[in-house]
């Protein structure tokens, strides 16, 4: 494991939560914006952490130091398909809207955030692509293998579904459950997993992997679901606690 590079702050601590990109229309305008839900923001703002937004920067993506001493904590957040090439694959028929610039800096940012040690929160397809960074593949389209489309029901809407958690796991303490009912909206999983990492949670109806950890670290914690649509979850708040103590 790599050196943690510690810088002295006071106040709240800081929590970089990476961007979509995304075209958008307001008033006369059609561009690519850089955009994040703002669930995200006040999960955060919640737990007493200062949220920062991290577009896809290719300098960062060279020497992700730059970014990562100015935040005390990484949260990968959901978005677009994870483009296949970034796992030596070819496209599946449903893979759709990749962004390989977020890709390449997110992939950057988590294998760097690894090897420092920094608290690292990982969210739908930000859980994909920790197992990525870790050197793991992706089931491209899950339907194809549950046989059914519980984990994302309707375009736009997250649909309802319970999950068992491993008893005494990160993702237990953190949950502070063995089963929750969670929010989740997504058709790429996990294959084959990434070194390092070990499935602690699964979906109740499908066993299908719903959360993955690395217990060789002090916080490193993915999850299939979306916390940040639940205001009761303290999956986000653990992340904002461990990034106050580290």
């Amino acid at each position: 494991m790599g050196r943690r590079v510690y810088l002295y702050r006071v106040g709240r601590p800081v929590i970089g939560i990476c961007t979509a990109v995304e075209r958008a229309r307001w008033g006369p305008w059609d561009k690519f914006v850089a955009i994040t839900p703002t669930s995200y923001v006040k999960a955060v703002q919640a737990a007493g952490g200062l949220a920062v937004l991290l577009p896809p920067d290719d300098g960062a993506a060279e020497d992700p130091d730059e970014l990562l001493d100015r935040i005390d904590g990484l949260l990968l957040a959901g978005g677009t398909d994870v483009d296949p090439a970034s796992y030596g694959a070819r496209p599946h028929p449903e893979v759709v809207n990749t962004v390989p610039e977020r890709d390449r800096f997110e992939l950057a940012l988590a294998h760097r955030a690894l090897e420092r040690e920094l608290p690292l929160l990982a969210i739908c397809r930000g859980m994909q692509m920790l197992n990525v960074a870790c050197g793991g593949t992706l089931l491209q389209h899950v339907p194809d293998v549950v046989g059914h489309e519980e984990h994302r029901h309707t375009p736009g809407q997250f649909a309802d579904h319970d999950v068992d958690i491993e008893a005494g796991s990160l993702a237990a303490r953190a949950a502070g459950a063995g089963r929750l009912a969670v929010k989740s909206h997504h058709h790429q999983g996990i294959e084959e997993l990434g070194e390092g990492l070990e499935v602690t949670a699964w979906s109740a109806r499908d066993r299908l992997p719903e959360a993955v950890e690395d217990p060789g670290r002090p916080f490193v914690l993915g999850v299939l679901w979306h916390p940040e649509e639940d205001e009761s979850s303290r999956l986000i708040a653990a992340l904002v606690d461990e990034a106050r103590a580290a």
